[in-house]
């Protein structure tokens, strides 16, 4: 009987430890106010932009939902060399592995190929009078960046990204 009651216990306090662990790890990355947030969940989301509106921050939301660009050269992973994983930054979805990013010089973290194909998805973008094609989450559709036929071996593909739309979470 006494087995029986310590097995329960230690369930039950390993899922409140876990729970804490996933609420913490949500907090560090200031998505508090965000339910959408999860590096687990692949599930597709459909949220309207008056809901993501609410849960992100707004200089987050003016790049994922209304197709902004930060400036060159300004966000905190152009030229980061730590090694990890870089995740959306507005739902959490997996986008890419670190040993794919790469130097462009273009002012904007670049990678030559995202961690899985549903990771991504395009759109066709002609604004500004150019035709180029955009780079959207495949979780949640948020706006990550562009993609071109510059990049390097194997792929020769450059995914440019703005730095707001990623977090990152360096190897341990």
């Amino acid at each position: 009987m006494i087995t029986m009651k310590y097995i329960i216990l230690s369930f039950a306090l390993a899922l409140v430890v876990g729970s804490s662990y996933a609420q913490n790890q949500r907090s560090d990355r200031g998505h508090d106010n965000n339910p959408y947030y999860s590096t687990t969940d692949t599930t597709r989301l459909h949220v309207s932009d008056a809901e993501w509106k609410k849960v992100l921050p707004a200089n987050l939301y003016r790049v994922a939902r209304e197709k902004d660009t930060e400036k060159p050269f300004t966000g905190k992973y152009w030229k980061s060399s730590t090694k990890g994983t870089y995740y959306c930054a507005a739902c959490g979805n997996v986008l890419f592995k670190s040993d794919a990013k790469f130097a462009s010089s273009c002012g904007w973290p670049s990678f030559y190929e995202p961690l899985r194909k549903t990771s991504v998805k395009y759109q066709n973008d002609s604004s500004f009078g150019m035709t180029r094609t955009e780079v959207l989450c495949g979780r949640c559709d948020a706006h990550l960046g562009h993609i071109f036929n510059d990049g390097p071996a194997p792929t020769y593909k450059r995914f440019c990204m703005n730095s707001i739309s990623l977090d990152f979470e360096p190897n341990k």
